[in-house]
């Protein structure tokens, strides 16, 4: 049996508990089956053909710099397979100005009106994926995300705003995606905007089965790839069009 292996990424914003939000990621794939090894530095995003070995990636680094190289490495590791999966700002607030990040993982944190302590309602949609299968819409005590998407995400869950005065107030009230899934090349990406403190995903069981849940579907990407003899030729001969 093929070991499954895992690299949970941690670092960057303190405020983010990314090594509380990792233990959290490392316990649950573990329970899974699959080895996890948490590094602290991104200097183990430098070797490509380590990450192409991987089953998946976790992001659990807020805001700080990626190098080049970094970023074109775990974009071609999940383009061959490997899955990309990832919450709260330890994602999809990763690496501000790195447009490829943003492109791969599919959307960019822009605010949280209202700041920590919002309450507000998760709502599932529904028979959108095997990833929420059998579960109902629940409430949140947190920040509350606005993000800026990508239109070819696989919406999830969604949460209404406006939900407190501000400037954007203005404009018509949105769902605003809070769980996606979408692919690059071959590999599956998850993300879910939960997970300000790590303490959520106890306060809010539901996050954390949505977590788990999109952990391994982002995992089992790359088993399927090779399954189906999926290649990257098609995607590395259009890479330099972007």
């Amino acid at each position: 049996m093929t070991n499954k292996k895992v690299l949970i990424v941690q670092g960057g914003w303190d405020g983010h508990e990314p090594q509380l939000v990792a233990k959290r990621c490392k316990k649950l794939m573990d329970k899974n089956g699959y080895t996890c090894e948490i590094s602290d530095t991104l200097d183990s995003l430098a070797d490509l053909e380590a990450l192409k070995s991987l089953d998946l990636i976790v992001a659990c680094w807020t805001m700080g710099e990626i190098t080049r190289e970094q970023a074109v490495n775990v974009a071609k590791a999940v383009g061959g397979g490997v899955g990309l999966a990832g919450c709260h700002g330890g994602m999809c607030d990763a690496f501000r100005q790195n447009t490829e990040w943003q492109f791969m993982t599919g959307g960019q944190w822009v605010s949280h009106p209202g700041g920590d302590g919002v309450e507000y309602m998760v709502n599932i949609c529904k028979g959108s994926s095997p990833i929420v299968e059998g579960l109902e819409d629940f409430k949140v005590s947190s920040e509350h995300y606005y993000l800026h998407v990508d239109p070819a995400i696989e919406v999830l869950a969604t949460t209404r705003f406006p939900s407190v005065s501000y400037y954007h107030i203005s404009n018509k009230p949105v769902d605003m995606p809070v769980i996606w899934t979408k692919f690059w090349g071959n590999g599956r990406v998850y993300y879910t905007s939960l997970g300000h403190h790590d303490d959520v995903f106890d306060i809010s069981p539901t996050a954390e089965v949505l977590l788990d849940r999109g952990m391994v579907w982002a995992a089992e990407g790359k088993a399927y790839a090779i399954a189906h003899h999926l290649t990257t030729e098609k995607f590395e001969n259009k890479a330099k069009m972007y």
